[in-house]
């Protein structure tokens, strides 16, 4: 390292804006606990606070992550959108599991989300791409989200034919390479920051008679 830039051995943060949290304290099921603290990022005003990691395995289990943005939730659920022919499209075509992570890191929280993947219906697909501005559109028609391009111009190519070809149409139709996904979760774990790394974890597992509470070691 160069500079005056310490290096990440040395870096040390104490969390303790919170007041810790506890089973009396949780809500009766997982996801009105995730409402109430989405709720409470969004109120911290933090920077896109529905954004999460989104890591997923191809068939040989080899791992890869990447950012993506929270569109909906609810028991079923976890949604977000992407190319089906992404890294993460192809990945849980022939591993349909996945791990979310919200990392709300100034509120010193996090909620780590694993389950299954299934594609959502093609309505509810459509009528989000209906509500995208035109340019986010017209980027689903022009990207092959994932693949090797040989420059910059080659996808700003991509995106003029898309204009040209949707120039005159009204509303831009939903590519069918193109939709929703929602993690279907086996276990929503509530990670909340304490001092001196003794965190509190707090996680709903399913199991085949409901759902339990646990607490995890930090």
């Amino acid at each position: 390292m160069t500079g005056d830039t310490p290096p990440p051995s040395g870096m040390r943060h104490e969390y303790t804006a919170g007041s810790g949290l506890v089973e009396a304290d949780l809500a009766g099921d997982w996801c009105t606990q995730f409402d109430r603290w989405f709720a409470e990022a969004v109120a911290a005003e933090l920077p896109e606070p529905n954004a999460m990691v989104v890591g997923t395995a191809d068939a040989a289990g080899r791992p890869s992550a990447r950012t993506v943005l929270l569109k909906g939730y609810d028991h079923q659920g976890f949604v977000f959108f992407t190319n089906y022919r992404s890294r993460k499209g192809a990945e849980v075509a022939v591993n349909a599991y996945a791990s979310l992570v919200f990392p709300w890191f100034p509120i010193q929280r996090q909620v780590i989300v694993t389950g299954s993947v299934e594609r959502i219906d093609r309505a509810t697909t459509e009528e989000y791409f209906a509500s995208r501005p035109r340019g986010s559109q017209l980027g689903a028609w022009a990207s092959t989200q994932s693949s090797v391009l040989p420059d910059r111009a080659a996808l700003d190519d991509s995106y003029r034919a898309a204009a040209q070809r949707f120039a005159e149409v009204e509303p831009i139709p939903a590519p069918e390479h193109w939709g929703g996904l929602r993690v279907r979760p086996d276990s929503v774990e509530f990670w909340q920051g304490r001092a001196s790394r003794l965190h509190d974890r707090l996680r709903f597992r399913r199991t085949d008679t409901g759902w339990v509470v646990e607490r995890l070691a930090p």
